[in-house]
């Protein structure tokens, strides 16, 4: 088992780096070049700045029960397909059970941004999504050890 992180823009890669080592872990934080990450612990790995970039060298590298971080649900599907296991940075988890909805919501809410229907709204992020993730990425990564 080893963790990949999609680090562009991912409000844990401290945290579940932390936890990796807890572990003992590989953990790869995967971002491209325009995102300066560094960690001693970690495998960072740099990928062109082109779109889906990222989520392909993640794909390409799972396999069976390693853990991906992520909050785009593309990427969770292919990575569900390879058999591996998937955790936003809130801590939910994308499975196979509900990757159909949140693919067909995903594409909805795109449909409604594209006829300027609706606008994103992001909340600003809380210490219990902090708490939320490190439950559920333990109990994850505890699961499947």
């Amino acid at each position: 088992m080893k963790i990949l992180v999609d680090a562009d823009g991912c409000p844990v890669v401290k945290l579940a780096v932390r936890i990796a080592q807890e572990y003992n872990l590989d953990i790869m934080l995967v971002k491209n070049y325009s995102h300066n990450i560094d960690d001693p612990y970690a495998t960072i790995i740099t990928v062109d700045k082109s779109r889906d970039s990222a989520d392909f060298y993640i794909v390409n590298k799972s396999e069976k029960n390693d853990i991906i971080v992520t909050q785009d649900y593309g990427l969770a599907a292919m990575a569900l397909s390879k058999g591996a296991l998937c955790i936003n940075q809130n801590g939910f988890i994308i499975s196979s059970r509900n990757i159909d909805g949140l693919l067909a919501r995903r594409h909805f809410n795109q449909e409604l941004r594209r006829k300027h229907k609706q606008y994103s709204k992001f909340k600003k992020r809380n210490p219990l999504a902090d708490q939320q993730f490190e439950k559920n990425f333990k109990a994850l990564i505890e699961e499947y050890l």
